[in-house]
């Protein structure tokens, strides 16, 4: 018997959905509704999916709404806490905000407060090496009962696990949710970020969702399954290692510009280490200062730091609109929205080619977000290409890259359906091949 799955993807402007017969992975049809986060967001999900006209036998979500998942990480040594962030917050979906190195002081915990985290990623320490500084920053933790939306930030604990029990203890006594789960540094010089990625998402999907008050009861966070850009990633992922090439996705949103890249490794990146393949291959980086409505004047402020234009006046009246008024729907291939867009993806692509991967190779560059999604084909894939053609800093970009636009949500869809539906997934992501 078939089975219709709506698969929605909860944005900070729109909600989108998407209906897949699992047994075929045919797309039956898609929707969308601005989300409604003013009032509570299963309005907007509710509408989205039934204007797709079709009864779904079950409904799956991944949000970003409310500002997506942010991630604090408080840890030991400022290199090494910042890369597992880094290594922790990628397939998590998570947004790293702060990191925070060494004994926490009150200067540092005013800092940690001030970037609202969601959730505090709490390092420290090989398994039997120093737990003082641990030690220290759990206590300090747990006697400042931070807290956002009403709700103590949860701490996921991955430190040292001769001090695991006590401090998960400490941390629980005084009222702050905590999970602990296995050191994403065990050893020096091994990075295990496994562990602490599945309790982060366990802890966005128990705690976040309910923490941002995006809605009244406990339905909505029954049926989100993921972080947005954890289900994107998935999807990415599924498809790079299907079709074996290099591939890039640049996802321009309402609040941010995420760029995710899915490199196949061969004999002539063989001189990359190992331990660091995690990061090479399968990379993403959020920028959260570049959307086209709650962020674009930070789209503006970034274009002149990185001189892309000569100053703000050309740009900034419109951006401020636009932050202004987040749900502005404009008008089909409207200018303004689309130099806003094509400057957010520029910088972002930048950003992402700098933190790493090398792009020379990609083939497929596919687009994703409203601005790309919901105007011609040919408007969305100007604003790739302009951003694509940006060599001027000498970053490994693509070459002659072939470029689509996801005008039908189909990288969520399948990164909510890959673990059960593979088959399912693979056939939608088709599409994009």
């Amino acid at each position: 018997m078939s089975v219709k799955i709506a698969c929605v993807d909860v944005g900070s402007t729109f909600t989108k959905a998407a209906v897949v017969d699992t047994d075929t992975g045919a797309l039956l049809a898609t929707a969308s509704h601005p989300t409604t986060v003013e009032s509570d967001v299963l309005h907007g999900l509710d509408a989205a999916v039934a204007a797709t006209g079709i009864a779904c036998d079950e409904v799956r979500v991944c949000s970003s709404a409310g500002g997506g998942l942010r991630l604090a990480v408080v840890g030991y040594e400022a290199l090494v806490t910042a890369q597992a962030g880094h290594r922790v917050g990628l397939s998590a979906g998570a947004k790293v905000v702060h990191v925070a190195a060494g004994p926490l002081d009150t200067a540092g915990l005013a800092a940690l407060r001030s970037a609202y985290p969601d959730v505090i990623l709490l390092v420290g320490g090989t398994d039997g090496g120093d737990a003082e500084v641990l030690t220290h920053n759990a206590t300090r933790l747990a006697r400042s009962r931070l807290s956002a939306g009403g709700h103590r930030v949860p701490v996921v604990l991955a430190g040292n696990q001769d001090v695991r029990t006590e401090l998960r203890t400490l941390l629980a006594e005084a009222g702050t949710p905590v999970t602990a789960t296995e050191n994403v540094l065990p050893r020096i010089g091994v990075l295990e970020p496994g562990p602490a990625r599945a309790a982060i998402r366990e802890v966005f999907l128990q705690h976040v969702i309910g923490g941002k008050r995006l809605s009244k009861g406990p339905r909505f966070a029954s049926l989100v399954r993921a972080a947005t850009p954890d289900a994107v990633l998935r999807g990415v992922e599924l498809l790079g290692d299907e079709l074996g090439q290099d591939l890039l996705v640049v996802d321009v949103g309402g609040a941010t510009c995420d760029v995710y890249s899915v490199l196949t490794p061969d004999a002539e990146r063989a001189h990359v280490r190992a331990e660091a393949a995690g990061t090479l291959w399968r990379s993403r980086t959020v920028e959260g200062d570049l959307g086209m409505r709650w962020s674009a004047p930070g789209v503006v402020s970034a274009a002149v730091s990185e001189r892309l234009i000569p100053d703000a006046e050309e740009l900034s009246a419109g951006a401020s609109l636009r932050a202004s008024e987040p749900g502005l729907v404009a008008g089909p291939d409207d200018p303004l929205d689309g130099r806003i867009a094509a400057l957010a993806a520029t910088v972002a692509v930048r950003r992402h080619a700098r933190s790493g991967p090398d792009l020379r190779d990609v083939r497929l560059v596919i687009g994703s977000g409203g601005v790309l999604r919901h105007n011609s084909p040919s408007f969305g894939r100007d604003i790739l290409r302009s951003a694509l053609a940006d060599t001027a800093g000498g970053w490994a970009l693509p070459r002659d890259p072939t470029v689509v636009i996801d005008s039908a949500y189909v990288l969520a869809a399948a990164g909510l359906l890959a673990d059960d539906h593979p088959g399912a997934a693979l056939a939608l992501l088709g599409s994009l091949r």
